[in-house]
């Protein structure tokens, strides 16, 4: 029998995919030089940090609207 994805999962799944893209473009950036790239590049690692936390606050706001 098959469940629904509750939000919370479908949150972390999204979360997940967008960290790797974050770190292939990080990746991408640290490798090439254009003007503007030490921006980005700064850009993606402060992402990298800011958007696990955005999950977490996303999903303890959840829990506190429904009251799970």
């Amino acid at each position: 029998m098959k469940h629904k994805p509750q939000p919370k999962q479908i949150a972390a799944i999204v979360c997940i995919i967008l960290l790797v893209l974050l770190y292939v473009a990080t990746l991408v950036v640290s490798l090439l030089d254009f003007p503007g790239s030490e921006r980005l590049f700064a850009a993606c690692l402060v992402a990298t940090i800011g958007l696990p936390i955005l999950l977490w606050i996303y999903i303890w706001l959840y829990g506190k609207i429904t009251k799970k």
